[in-house]
This record gives structure tokens, sequence and C-alpha cells, in this order.
């Protein structure tokens, strides 16, 4: 589940392994250009963290990261 939080949208995700992980990190990567919207993530072994905000629109949370957090939800 997405909470807001100091003005991003975070969320972690946990996977069986590192190749999942990045495999998930992967098809974000091409989801997010497709967004033209691109996220702060870290990758720790089978743990994903992803933060959304819109730094155009002054680093808060805006519509378009509510649109790519949903897409990002589809692909899990």
């Amino acid at each position: 589940m997405w909470k807001e939080e100091d003005n991003k949208l975070k969320r972690t995700f946990k996977f069986n392994d590192f190749s999942e992980a990045f495999a998930f990190m992967t098809r974000v990567a091409i989801l997010a250009e497709k967004h033209d919207h691109h996220p702060w993530w870290s990758n720790v072994y089978n743990t994903v963290n992803i933060e959304l905000n819109t730094h155009d629109a002054g680093n808060i949370v805006t519509d378009k990261d509510l649109k790519l957090a949903a897409a990002i939800d589809k692909l899990v």
C-alpha cells in the first residue's frame, strides 16, 4: 500500500529474491518512461523502495504521481 509522507508517495515491495526484484524494477523503468515520470528508488537484495513526487510542481505529490503509483500496482 502506498503511503503519503514528507510530500512523497512511498511504497516498499518485497520479492522472493534479487532476480524477481530486478525484473520488477525493469518493468517499472519501462512504465516510468511511458509516463515520462521517473521515481526515486533503491534496491537491496529482494526489496525495492519507491518514492514518487513531481519535481517540476515543487516536489509535491500530484496526479502524475498517483497515476504512476496505480500503474506500478498493476505490475505486482
